[in-house]
């Protein structure tokens, strides 16, 4: 069941990385919070939804799973501050190396090891990512030379560019694994742990509100700013089926996290499409080997 779930989560969350990047534009400074807003907004509706049809949640939930809740809160706004700076087949592929890191943690402390078969599919997503990630770096660097000549402006972005996807990289394997731990353990259970997550980006989305349109009064431009509410969606969906995947009862933290961390390649293909951002034959090797390594994984999945 964890396979299925952490193929949906890599769906969703690939579309929430391409509506949030066209949702970012570097001539607003307030992108990031304005994607906050709509993320938080989207998992409090939800959340309140879960309640409401029985899901059992005590308010003890929130400091039980509040190690995860700052890493991946911290994460995910540096990700959308990044988003305006930097190209998503550049930002993507580096933010979700966290799923090696968050691997190779749960590996040492977690002593869960996987079969020969599921060690050559995590092999080949890990290097698969990693690959993606020094192919765009260089790419990025060409971009940003050119744009030294005052010939490409638009993804200019100096240091800022590799600091956010870095950092992001490192607070997010550092939740997946509090994540692991937390769920595999029974200290926090997925639903629990789901809502408290949800109600938090909430309590974000109101400060961030608070921040923006009374403190700043920007304009509220639900039109041009359409592209985060639907980002928001598949990220909550993406969220949803992510807690599952990673939990004890269907999940598997040790296999889903560098799986679901594929979902960048996901995210570049939709960048080339409807971005129009090039893709080349490396690219297309990359992809095939972390595509080659999640159905090994799903096979390995099957035979267990």
């Amino acid at each position: 069941m964890w396979f299925i779930l952490s193929l949906t989560a890599i769906i969703f969350w690939g579309g929430s990385d391409l509506f949030s990047k066209m949702g970012s534009k570097p001539s607003d400074k307030y992108s990031h919070w304005k994607i906050v807003i709509a993320v938080g907004t989207v998992m409090g509706i939800h959340a309140t939804i879960e309640l409401l049809s029985g899901t059992k949640f005590y308010p003890v939930d929130f400091i039980k799973y509040m190690p995860a809740i700052v890493f991946y809160v911290s994460s995910m706004v540096l990700g959308y501050v990044g988003l305006r700076y930097i190209m998503l087949s550049v930002s993507s592929p580096i933010c979700n190396s966290s799923g090696a890191v968050a691997c190779i943690l749960c590996l040492i402390f977690l002593r869960q090891m996987p079969d020969a078969l599921t060690w050559i599919g995590i092999v080949l997503v890990c290097l698969g990512v990693t690959a993606l990630a020094f192919v765009e770096k260089k790419l990025d660097k060409e971009a940003h030379a050119l744009a030294e000549k005052g010939e490409n402006k638009k993804y200019k972005a100096g240091f800022i560019a590799v600091f956010f996807p870095i950092f992001y990289c490192l607070l997010d394997g550092l939740g997946t694994f509090a994540d692991a731990l937390l769920l595999d353990s029974g200290v926090v259970n997925e639903d629990s742990a789901n809502i408290a997550y949800e109600y938090t980006f909430f309590i974000a989305a109101v400060i961030a509100f608070i921040f923006v349109y009374v403190i700043k009064k920007e304009k509220f431009e639900l039109k041009f700013d359409a592209p985060k509410w639907a980002g928001a969606v598949c990220e909550t969906a993406g969220q949803f089926a992510y807690i599952y995947a990673i939990g004890d009862d269907m999940g598997n933290p040790t296999v889903a996290a560098p799986m679901i961390s594929a979902y960048c390649v996901f995210s570049v293909l939709l960048s080339r499409i409807f971005l129009k951002e090039k893709l080349s034959l490396k690219h297309y090797l990359i992809i095939c080997t972390v595509f080659a390594g999640i159905i090994l994984m799903g096979i390995a999945e099957g035979l267990a």
